[in-house]
């Protein structure tokens, strides 16, 4: 019998990604679930190139506000859908008021800000059991009490090279002639989290001189750490940075023999695209939020002020990423690519 699941999907475009772990297992328990996700249209486009979505419901709130008349609205909308389940992957109180509007009879979320009344299949939410957000999300796609499975699905976006190559043209360059090192020097929540940027520049530097093409990844707000880039090399990049929309970048990025990035949500598209690939923490636990990709290696050097989850290094040495050398990282990429 076809069950039809609302989603209340993530925020961030890595959590969504991370998030494509539990629409593969609940295809996998029950393969006629149809699944809806409601999210921000920013991580709609993604939801577009996971097949076990049949739809994506752009949520129209600002981040942080109540909107509670335009919530009720649209939960009344969703109503006529006629959904059996509604699974929260988000904490918020608010975001607990649209499946509750649109009637769905099985409300799953953790508690999160009290959300007594709202939910009715509400979950504790236990971080020693359940450490990351993977686990999490997976959990709450079991019934209650299930344990989560030792092996997860690992997310794997569709790409289309023809896209990429549409996109290169539109911006005047052709199809890669040599292998591509894909660097994406962003992370959207703080510096902390960002490998410097010669350290990047002399990375870039040794894969061109090895003759391979570098391309820089990134959104607007990375558009200036790209530009610092792509100087330092003497404009040798191919600078991306802010130049292409979030599928683009997706299809962009499937071309590339390798990835290096910063703990960011370009690092989980990196992993769901299955490609050899660095992962650089800092300021960030790795045991969180890993990459879920077998081909993806994390460096961090576990200081003993690390993870600190902070914005900006509270210390002001950033000593996490700035002993992490670009000569380390170089060593470490030609060792998985010689694997």
């Amino acid at each position: 019998m076809t069950q039809q699941v609302l989603v209340i999907g993530p925020s961030w475009v890595g959590d969504m990604i991370l998030a494509q772990s539990m629409f593969k297992l609940l295809k996998q328990q029950r393969p006629d679930t149809v699944i809806d996700v409601a999210a921000p249209d920013w991580t709609l486009p993604l939801l577009q190139r996971m097949p076990e979505v049949r739809a994506g419901i752009a949520l129209p709130f600002k981040r942080g506000k109540l909107d509670l008349m335009a919530r009720i609205r649209i939960g009344r909308e969703l109503k006529a859908k006629g959904y059996d389940q509604a699974i929260l992957l988000t904490n918020s109180f608010k975001s607990a008021i649209v499946p509750f509007c649109a009637g769905i009879p099985r409300r799953t979320g953790f508690r999160g800000e009290m959300r007594y009344g709202l939910l009715n299949d509400m979950r504790p939410m236990d971080k020693a059991v359940l450490p990351r957000t993977v686990d999490r999300f997976i959990a709450l796609g079991l019934d209650a009490g299930q344990p989560v499975p030792p092996a997860l699905p690992e997310p794997a976006l569709m790409t289309f090279r023809d896209s990429a190559l549409a996109a290169l043209a539109r911006l005047g360059y052709a199809a890669p002639q040599a292998p591509v090192l894909a660097l994406c020097p962003g992370a959207e929540y703080g510096a902390a989290k960002r490998w410097p940027a010669e350290y990047f520049a002399q990375t870039a530097q040794w894969a061109l001189h090895q003759g391979w093409e570098v391309w820089l990844f990134g959104s607007n707000k990375d558009a200036e750490i790209t530009r610092q880039i792509n100087q330092l090399t003497g404009d040798r990049c191919l600078d991306l940075g802010g130049k292409t929309t979030l599928v683009e970048a997706l299809d962009l990025m499937a071309l590339a023999r390798a990835v290096i990035t910063n703990d960011s949500g370009l690092m989980h598209v990196a992993a769901a695209l299955g490609l050899p690939q660095l992962a650089l923490f800092g300021s960030s636990d790795p045991y969180h939020t890993p990459p879920m990709s077998a081909r993806a290696e994390i460096m961090y050097l576990q200081l003993s002020c690390s993870p600190c989850f902070k914005r900006e290094c509270p210390l002001g040495h950033l000593k996490c990423l700035r002993d992490m050398t670009s000569a380390m990282v170089i060593q470490r990429l030609e060792a998985l690519l010689a694997t």
